[in-house]
């Protein structure tokens, strides 16, 4: 095992050196970019196991980045921001952030929930058995952390994917909201429900024909969601 690859992007050069000497002492490997298009071009050059992503940038903000982003790659994607309203976190969210912290931030907080992403993300990679389930046309491979409709591969976020596996391992079983929550984002969970609905909506867009009509992820009104077995 190599050591991990963070990317770190903020305007901010003393933030940006902060962060960076604190994860390396944490024998983690940093690359920094300092505006929006800079830091897309580092991604597109690396797989990272984890993007620190401040939202206010010159050139392209965070929000587009992340946009970018997903559309080549599921590496977990954190975002800075240094409003706390609701709506910006949920907009994050929207775009395919896998968490968010407000600033101002203390350094180990920062440290704890990055270790904690990397430690779900790899846990999911190597303790999932040799599995793959199949549904339809819908085909997901549990160990290479893929999905297929027919022929094409459909490009999920981290958080995505997980939200899918576990409905998928359990099909007809209806899910909370809130136990999703608990579940897919653990201790680390943002405590807004909402953040459940928007990556529900998200995995609806890119893996039903019709998203308004699913016919793999379903609502049980009032009570949670279900995988249709």
């Amino acid at each position: 095992m190599g050591k991990k690859k963070i990317l770190v992007v903020d305007d901010e050069k003393l933030i940006v050196k902060g962060i960076r000497f604190s994860l390396e002492q944490d024998d983690m490997e940093v690359d920094c970019a300092y505006d929006g298009e800079e830091a897309l071009e580092y991604a597109k050059n690396c797989e990272y196991d984890l993007v620190l992503l401040d939202v206010m940038l010159p050139k392209m903000d965070g929000f587009e980045v992340c946009q970018h982003i997903r559309e080549f790659s599921d590496m977990p994607v954190v975002m800075l921001t240094a409003k706390s309203e609701d709506m910006d976190k949920i907009l994050g969210l929207e775009y395919g952030a896998d968490d968010y912290i407000t600033k101002p931030f203390n350094i180990l907080e920062v440290k704890a929930r990055i270790k904690a992403i990397m430690r779900r993300t790899s846990k999911r990679a190597t303790s999932a058995t040799s599995k793959t389930i199949v549904k339809g046309n819908m085909k997901i491979d549990c160990d290479g952390r893929r999905v297929f409709i027919g022929d094409k591969e459909i490009n999920l976020t981290a958080k995505e994917f997980e939200v899918l596996e576990l409905l998928a391992t359990n099909p007809n079983k209806v899910y909370s909201r809130e136990n999703l929550l608990k579940l897919i984002w653990g201790k680390d969970n943002p405590g807004d429900a909402r953040t459940v609905d928007v990556h529900i909506r998200r995995l609806r867009e890119k893996i039903e024909v019709r998203p308004s009509e699913p016919k793999y992820v379903h609502t049980k009104w009032g009570v949670g969601y279900y995988f249709q077995g």
